[in-house]
């Protein structure tokens, strides 16, 4: 194709209907037909990116290769497409106004008065258009994020109106709504569709297909009404109902014919069928499990799910691939600080033991006695960056008897500062996107048992942290048997930590579920699943 096409993805009614899901299951199915394929997300709130964010807002913040901090649907984009996703793939109005303000202060504007039309309305335009300029992609499908309606949503909506205009039949827009079902009427109901169509309306802007999230089937009847009222054709009204799980829902879209609809109104041949035969594949093993394991995750933020999504869905990826179910159990931190008694009978039926990322004192000594409980009960044990953090704390205090060791995060005053924070860091004063970020090299030690899960010395993860290990201590650690098995080779800082005398206790300072994918299960996860069936 010689023009790149703009799919534009909007939400109507409520949020959290699952665009993102939407969005990223259409660019598998156009992926699967041989065509390129990116997404990217734009979200309406003034922070500049999600990296402040309290995971109890917003969910957990994916972190890409070059260091961006962003929203929890790009961890979709990529774990559906196996495609890396970069600082261009999401952009708040906070980073828009920045940049804006920037240049008016630079005079870039030559005293021109700053308005939202035209200068933020062409900025977002700029920003959409930075991945289709390159040339690498087909298609570039841009969710937006909130509901239409939302004062903080028009800017973009104003944008998606004018790009239509501009580009013609280069640019279509999806529009995601939800039809209820009332009990008592014994019926779905079509207002809410109609509402949020005249919303769109309102703004200028005629949605070309509209994908109905609803908890029952939508009968023909109702996609004729939608059809009628919204003006699309009816082909053009896509049943999105419930499923058991997020990966079922590319199949459901290639039944309802989504890409077909996408490609014949951006004017594009179907040639053929996708080629999904390995995501089949991973359905039907993800169905037919042969075997389970119980996994506990510790962590501080468990009341809410997304908090952890890219663990979570990494469980699922390397499970699947090992024909395994993973039973995943979310142990809050601070609830194991009661007694030991608790945290006897809360963790005693694990399989194996994660200890999730975090950051502040929260929960921390929970989380110290799960490693604990984990490292004398020889219980497969994997640490996430601040979990692999505590692990090192719990081991300088409970092994090389250092009483008052801690980090400088929760204890800055402590006498052994086994975790300290980096030399670069001290001097920072802004919280947003200054930790250390993004994709770095470690190398791994012949022979470690995380050599034996990658199967190769030099590998690259991303990070997301301001706090390392403290090499001052790693004599006395190893003489103890807690050895630095992954090194940074360019600055020395210890990536990976394990014990020599368990059968499987490994920490990592960076955070390996931001790269597991479908097609790419990560390789500490399978060997963490391949440890807890062990156990068993």
């Amino acid at each position: 194709m010689q023009n790149t096409k703009y799919i534009f993805v909007t939400g109507g009614v409520t949020s959290s209907l699952g665009k993102g899901i939407i969005a990223s299951s259409l660019a598998l199915l156009l992926k699967s037909r041989g065509y390129s394929v990116t997404i990217q997300k734009f979200d309406p709130y003034l922070n500049v990116d999600p990296g402040t964010l309290n995971p109890y807002e917003h969910g957990e913040c994916f972190v890409t290769d070059d260091g961006a901090e962003t929203d929890l649907d790009l961890g979709h984009y990529e774990r559906f497409t196996n495609t890396p996703t970069s600082q261009a793939n999401n952009v708040t109005t906070g980073r828009i106004y920045q940049t804006i303000l920037e240049k008016e202060r630079k005079g870039d504007y030559l005293g021109g008065t700053v308005q939202v039309i035209p200068h933020v309305t062409d900025e977002i335009k700029r920003r959409i258009k930075i991945l289709g300029t390159e040339g690498k992609f087909d298609f570039v499908i841009t969710e937006i994020g909130g509901v239409v309606g939302d004062i903080e949503s028009l800017p973009f909506i104003e944008t998606v109106r004018q790009m239509k205009w501009e580009l013609g039949k280069n640019a279509i827009v999806i529009h995601l709504t939800y039809v209820p079902y009332l009990a008592a009427a014994g019926e779905l109901k079509t207002k809410p569709t109609q509402h949020s169509v005249k919303e769109m309306l309102q703004q200028g802007v005629q949605p070309d297909i509209i994908v109905c999230r609803a908890e029952h089937p939508i009968t023909e009847n109702i996609k004729d009404k939608i059809a009628l009222f919204c003006n699309v054709d009816r082909d053009n009204v896509i049943e999105s109902a419930d499923v058991d799980t997020i990966y079922e829902v590319p199949l459901r879209m290639l039944k309802e014919k989504l890409d077909i609809q996408v490609l014949s109104k951006l004017g594009v041949k179907t040639q053929g069928e996708p080629d999904l035969e390995n995501w089949k594949g991973f359905l039907y093993r993800l169905h037919n499990p042969k075997s389970e394991v119980n996994i506990g995750l510790v962590g501080k933020y468990v009341e809410l799910k997304d908090a952890y999504k890219s663990i979570s869905e990494a469980f699922i990826h390397a499970g699947t691939f090992l024909n395994c179910k993973v039973n995943l159990k979310l142990i809050h931190s601070e609830g194991l600080e009661k007694s030991e008694k608790i945290v006897k009978d809360t963790l005693s039926s694990l399989d194996g033991i994660l200890v999730a990322p975090g950051f502040g004192a929260r929960g921390i000594n929970g989380k110290i006695s799960a490693i604990k409980y984990a490292r004398e009960n020889n219980i497969p044990f994997f640490g996430i960056c601040l979990g692999m953090q505590m692990a090192v704390v719990e081991f300088a205090r409970n092994v090389l008897k250092k009483k008052d060791a801690h980090s400088v995060e929760m204890l800055p005053s402590t006498k052994y500062p086994v975790i300290d924070i980096m030399e670069e860091q001290k001097k920072i004063t802004n919280m947003g996107g200054t930790m250390r970020l993004g994709a770095y090299p470690c190398h791994l030690k012949k022979g470690s048992k995380v050599y034996k899960a990658y199967q190769k010395e030099d590998i690259s993860e991303r990070h997301r942290h301001r706090y390392e290990f403290n090499n001052k201590f790693l004599k006395e650690f190893e003489e103890k048997g807690m050895i630095a098995t992954g090194i940074n080779p360019t600055s020395s800082l210890v990536e990976v930590v394990e014990l020599t005398t368990h059968p499987y206790f490994i920490g990592v300072q960076f955070h390996p579920e931001y790269k597991s994918t479908v097609e790419t299960p990560h390789p500490l996860f399978i060997s963490f699943i391949k440890a807890a069936s062990l156990s068993k």
